[in-house]
């Protein structure tokens, strides 16, 4: 299966999800930044509040596309022992780029909501929505972190993830949803028409669009 954008991936997961229509207990998560158009939608087809929850991948130094790790809000970090071991990564490099990551974490927080406040997800469905899903070590970080505010239900809903690593993470969370788990499996987007980059000002318009609804809904 193909999507021909972000959008439409969202419409096609939105359904799936429609037991959590109209509930006053359900938050929507976006993963930036590729997640937020896709969360967007299902924020819409739900009428739930929509929110970024921030992770950021840890690369090896050299080979950035390969991910030993990855750190996410509240500042959990997850790393891969067996990666750091085999490839003898430094723990000052770890440190570092971990510190990076951290700084890169806040600024987007700023420039995403502004003077906002986070939505609270304290005994609530919290549904954590990207574009797709790869290896899983930025979702997995995204999850530990996530649990720490003490949702009621973690939901996890991504368009597209391989089977094995779908199955991992449900294990850790309370529903994993997943329009397709295609095999064999190299890059999320393969399964998109247009996978173009999503930029800093259409996560910050599309938040605010959903802050509008809910208000004009709650008036």
């Amino acid at each position: 299966m193909i999507f021909a954008d972000r959008a439409e991936a969202g419409r096609s997961l939105a359904w799936r999800l429609e037991k959590y229509a109209n509930r006053h207990d359900v938050v929507v998560l976006a993963v930036p930044r590729g997640g937020v158009p896709v969360a967007f939608e299902v924020a819409a087809v739900l009428r739930a509040p929509l929110d970024v929850f921030l992770v950021r991948k840890l690369g090896v130094p050299g080979h950035e596309e390969v991910a030993f790790g990855a750190i996410a809000s509240g500042g959990v970090r997850v790393l891969d022992r067996q990666i750091l071991r085999t490839l003898a990564i430094a723990s000052s490099e770890v440190e570092a780029l971990t510190a990076g990551a951290k700084q890169e974490l806040k600024r987007r927080e700023a420039a995403y909501r502004g003077r906002e406040l986070p939505l609270s997800v304290a005994g609530k469905i919290a549904i954590l929505v990207d574009d797709g899903i790869a290896t899983g070590a930025s979702f997995l970080a995204a999850i530990r972190a996530l649990r720490q505010l003490r949702p009621a239900e973690i939901v996890v809903a991504v368009p597209v993830a391989p089977a094995p690593v779908a199955e991992r993470l449900a294990y850790e969370v309370d529903e994993m949803v997943c329009v397709v788990t295609p095999e064999p499996f190299r890059a999320v987007g393969e399964f998109y028409d247009d996978f173009s980059q999503v930029e800093d000002e259409e996560v910050i318009e599309l938040l605010a669009r959903n802050r509008q609804t809910e208000s004009a809904t709650a008036a």
